[in-house]
């Protein structure tokens, strides 16, 4: 009889650590493709990269690969507080991209992917042959394999310093695939870059997510990074997990307060219910809201996204009935390059698009604001 087995690398991360401001206590499973980790500054998402490479050691809890899963399920054990196991960083076949990609200045780009087939690390390479990987033609047939992947060739001789930004990356990205790690950790990898060459980045980061073959992760407290590249998601807060989901699903539907800051959405008011599907939101002057769900005894807020406002005309709104129908009044408008940012005196806040050479606000408030149903956020959870 055939054993049935799904053949699926996965990473199991059960850990807790006691940080200065907040306990970390995450417990998250990642399968191949890149899963994002959203959250703010300091909520303990790099921790938790750094725990998962061995770079730190947890206070207790377990990380694990999984090869299979059925009857032929395997794995290997990277770290089990109650076993007492804890494996280096040099034989876990974990690669961690840095913030600044933690090149050696005064190593050429060839040398620095070579750096990571030499040492105890060489044994990882080509499944584990050991005899080739030690090998001087083993180790350079594998830089030539990974300077053409990465698109460097040319650039053999060249220093950190006299690199780009993009090239930088794909010579960090190329030292760390060549020995063949199972998990790519990705610590806010275009933090400190301006909006042009992050974009362009991200697009070259996206096509080598799509070719690897294990398991990636990716830190970031940018929702835009967090959208595009990873379609699954991990929210975060002082150490513990708010939402696990797809990234889509997440960001349509937050279902808590927390969430929906994260995920962009700056309108939040906490409610109080006068109807199955109407509520009364506090914060924004009492107005009176109708959703298209029930309003369940859970709910303590809502939630408007500024792209999910229409702008309707006096004669609109008397045809809906006011329904949903937010007069505008007399806003605070500020300019940006392609949008009036337009903030209502209840607080809510709007954004309407303009080119660069407009410039006169005029004819962009219109007299309501109008938001459907089925766009207002039902929220659970502190704000």
């Amino acid at each position: 009889m055939a054993i049935e087995t799904e053949h699926r690398l996965r990473l199991g991360v059960e850990i807790r650590k006691q940080l200065r401001e907040f306990p970390l206590d995450v417990s998250f499973t990642a399968a191949k493709g890149c899963m994002g980790i959203l959250g703010s500054s300091g909520c303990g998402k790099s921790m938790t990269l750094k725990s998962i490479a061995g770079i730190v050691t947890p206070d207790g809890g377990r990380i694990a690969l999984q090869y299979a899963q059925g009857e032929a399920a395997g794995g290997r054990v990277l770290y089990d507080s109650s076993l007492r196991i804890n494996e280096t960083p040099q034989v876990r076949r974990v690669g961690y991209l840095f913030q600044n990609y933690a090149l050696f200045p005064n190593m050429t780009v060839e040398e620095n992917i070579a750096a990571g087939l030499k040492g105890k690390g060489a044994k990882a390479v080509a499944g584990g042959r050991r005899a080739a990987a030690r090998s001087h033609t083993a180790i350079r047939k594998k830089v030539g394999e990974m300077m053409e992947r990465f698109r460097l060739t040319g650039l053999e001789q060249c220093l950190p310093s006299r690199l780009s930004g993009g090239q930088q990356q794909r010579v960090a990205l190329a030292r760390i695939l060549a020995y063949e790690p199972e998990v790519l950790l990705l610590d806010e990898p275009f933090s400190a870059m301006d909006t042009h060459l992050k974009e362009k980045l991200r697009l070259e980061l996206a096509e080598v997510l799509k070719d690897y073959d294990g398991v990636s992760i990716l830190v970031t407290h940018d929702r835009d990074e967090a959208y595009q590249l990873c379609p699954e998601l991990l929210l975060m807060d002082r150490g513990q997990v708010l939402v696990r989901g797809k990234t889509r699903e997440i960001f349509a539907e937050p279902s808590i307060c927390k969430g929906a800051r994260l995920t962009g959405c700056k309108n939040i008011s906490r409610i109080r219910r006068v109807g199955e599907y109407q509520v009364c939101a506090l914060d924004w002057g009492g107005i009176e809201l109708t959703v298209n769900r029930p309003v369940g005894d859970d709910i303590a807020a809502v939630g408007i996204r500024a792209h999910d406002f229409e702008a309707v005309s006096t004669e609109e709104a008397a045809a809906l009935g006011d329904k949903n129908c937010i007069p505008v009044g007399a806003p605070r408008i500020s300019e940006m390059p392609f949008e009036w940012h337009i903030t209502l005196e209840n607080g809510l806040w709007w954004k309407r698009e303009k080119t660069i050479h407009t410039h006169d606000a005029a004819g962009a408030v219109p007299p309501y604001l109008q938001v459907d149903p089925s766009a207002i956020l039902l929220l659970k959870g502190e704000l």
